[in-house]
This record gives C-alpha cells, sequence and structure tokens, in this order.
C-alpha cells in the first residue's frame, strides 16, 4: 500500500504565498495522474489541480492563475505552488491519486490564510 504525505502547510497573510508537497511511500508516482484537493471547514473536499503523467495540468476555477502543481517522478514528490493565497484558500489540502483512491488518503496538510 503506497502512503501519501503532505507538507508545506502553514499560516500565511492573505497575498503570499505556500508551496506544499506530497512525497510517496515508494516509486509510484510517475504510474498515475494526481491530484490535489482540498476541505476547508464545514464543507465537502474538492478537487483543486491535476497533473498527468505526462505532465498537462488542469485546475478549478478558484485557483486557476494562482495555484501551480508539478511533478519531480524521480524524487517521487508532487507540488502545489499557491501564490496569492486568499482566506477562501484555508483548508486542509490532500494529495491523492486521479480520480481519488480512498486507500491513498494521509494527513493533509493545514494551510491558513488570515491577516
Amino acid at each position: 500500500q503506497v502512503q501519501l504525505v503532505e507538507s508545506g502547510g502553514g499560516l500565511v497573510q492573505p497575498g503570499e504565498s505556500l508551496r506544499l508537497s506530497c512525497a510517496a511511500s515508494r516509486s509510484m508516482l510517475s504510474m498515475y495522474a494526481m491530484g490535489w484537493y482540498r476541505q476547508a471547514p464545514g464543507k465537502q473536499r474538492e478537487l483543486v489541480a491535476t497533473i498527468s503523467y505526462r505532465g498537462t495540468t488542469n485546475y478549478a476555477d478558484s485557483v486557476k492563475g494562482r495555484f501551480t502543481i508539478s511533478r519531480d517522478n524521480a524524487k517521487n514528490t508532487v507540488y502545489l505552488q499557491m501564490n496569492s493565497l486568499k482566506s477562501e484558500d484555508k483548508a486542509v489540502y490532500y494529495c491523492n491519486v486521479h480520480p481519488a483512491h480512498g486507500d491513498c488518503w494521509g494527513q493533509g496538510a493545514q494551510v491558513t490564510v488570515s491577516s
């Protein structure tokens, strides 16, 4: 079973940036499309960005132009660069394969945007 571990969350002010990382426990990321998901308090988990195994990316409208998903297959790591953060971006961020698999959810990374 593959474990995915998110890191890089934190508390920032509106307009600032964060970069999240998602590391896989074994060599497998290159085989799959990957996604970043987020869940805000009281809301359902939503898909934020995806990247195919070839590097094709897609974004939710709410983050388009601000967030960038990327992958380094040699390091078994997927990244989410988040710029111009807004208060509404506050959530726990998770990575998973895409489409998401129930066995692959990690503990997530908390992102808080507050002045």
